[in-house]
């Protein structure tokens, strides 16, 4: 999949993965790739700086948890990111709509 059609979206994306369960960073990143059933290969490079974010305005909490030895941060969904979430999914439905019915095959042709 093409990175630039994720832009603008990123945000909704992991918000949706995290509303399910807290995930840490490369579970996060798992998850988005089985939801996707594949088409999603998203680099640790886009999701840390875009959790962080959202950590910093709200909408994530995070804490420490040591798994297997290793230390991982655990990301987890607030009420303000459910709230966001939410909003998210509402624009999402109208920009489909709005884009489907631009690219929608028409049914007579014209001429």
């Amino acid at each position: 999949m093409n990175p630039d059609a994720l832009r603008g979206h990123m945000d909704a994306l992991l918000l949706s993965v995290l509303e399910r369960e807290p995930l840490h960073g490369y579970a996060i990143i798992e998850a988005l790739q089985e939801r996707s059933g594949g088409a999603l290969n998203v680099p640790t490079g886009t999701v840390y700086p875009a959790l962080r974010r959202l950590e910093r305005i709200g909408y994530l909490s995070s804490e420490w948890a040591t798994v297997g030895g290793r230390k991982r941060r655990t990301y987890r969904l607030t009420d303000s990111g459910r709230k966001q979430l939410q909003g998210e999914r509402s624009a999402w439905r109208e920009f489909a709509s709005v884009i489907g019915g631009v690219l929608r095959a028409e049914s007579t042709a014209v001429g």
